[in-house]
């Protein structure tokens, strides 16, 4: 590709918080740390909320709305992404007993629970993760059924808001494609993340990420990365195969090995990677006219 653009994943759900400073909690540390990756280059942002207590993953609409309200507020331009993640959690009784599931790790909700902050804060872009699999160890599992994500689509037909569709495996990229032939995302801008290398999904060697790519459309946008050691690889790997970029706190702490990264770090470092490619980076007008997308507030 002779221009990309890079997405910044900026704080996720996982448990981070106490492995890095670094990585930001309350709505206005999540702004600050979206802020200074725009600074830096990225043209999207895409944002979780935290529980201002525990930090765990949230999905509370007001924390939402802050969040959004102080980006849009901000005097840097950028593209809002916000997660579609959440409310898919379960994690059973353990190996003899799966049920009842355990309340620690299970967060379980409908799709227009899910879909409220997005109804609220209408991003540009919000995520699907497009299907069901064994997300790390132990007996959590990432649980989205097929009519929930139909569901979800169809409420994406009322919105001026574009999905990106959260691959983590071929048959969640065979699944979004299909949702496409029956008409569910019509008028909407095809737009697909590769997320390798998150077990148990697709691992993130080349000859798999091949098999991604080849299998997406030739009209649909895509992006690619791997997390851990291997973010900061798949920056010029993405590149390489035809797809964006995306890096961030997210996906990958670390700069270098013993070196905790910031955000605006990581998104640096894919510049300096992209820019010793000869390849451009888009900035957010360029890839709002790409992705057909609505700025809002």
């Amino acid at each position: 590709m002779s221009s990309v653009y890079i997405t910044c994943a900026v704080t996720g759900g996982g448990d981070t918080v106490a492995k890095s400073v670094h990585v930001p909690v309350t709505p206005e540390q999540i702004a600050d740390s979206a802020i200074e990756a725009a600074k830096a280059g990225a043209a999207i942002v895409h944002c979780h909320v935290r529980d201002l207590d525990t930090g765990a993953q949230s999905r509370d609409v007001d924390l939402y709305k802050e969040l959004t309200d102080r980006i849009r507020s901000s005097d840097t331009d950028v593209i809002l992404n916000l997660t579609g993640g959440t409310g898919a959690d379960i994690t059973l009784g353990g190996v003899e007993t799966p049920l009842p599931l355990s309340e620690a790790g299970t967060d379980m909700a409908g799709a227009t629970e899910r879909m409220a902050h997005v109804r609220q804060c209408r991003p540009e872009i919000a995520t699907i993760d497009m299907g069901t699999m064994n997300f790390g160890e132990g007996d959590y599992i990432m649980t989205n059924s097929t009519s929930q994500l139909d569901e979800i689509a169809r409420q994406f037909q009322d919105l001026d808001v574009q999905p990106e569709l959260e691959c983590f495996d071929t048959g969640h990229l065979w699944y979004a494609k299909e949702q496409e032939k029956r008409g569910l995302y019509d008028g909407k801008t095809m737009n697909a993340q590769l997320c390798m290398g998150v077990p148990w999904g697709a691992p993130d060697d080349m000859n798999t990420l091949m098999a991604m790519v080849n299998n997406v459309p030739d009209h649909w946008h895509y992006s690619a990365f791997s997390i851990g050691r291997r973010q900061l690889e798949y920056v010029a790997a993405a590149a390489l195969v035809g797809a964006n970029v995306r890096v961030g706190l997210e996906d990958n702490l670390y700069l270098a090995k013993g070196v905790k990264a910031t955000n605006a770090d990581l998104v640096e470092r894919a510049g300096v990677i992209l820019g010793g490619m000869n390849i451009d980076i888009m900035g957010p007008a360029e890839v709002r006219e790409m992705l057909n997308l609505t700025k809002h507030g």
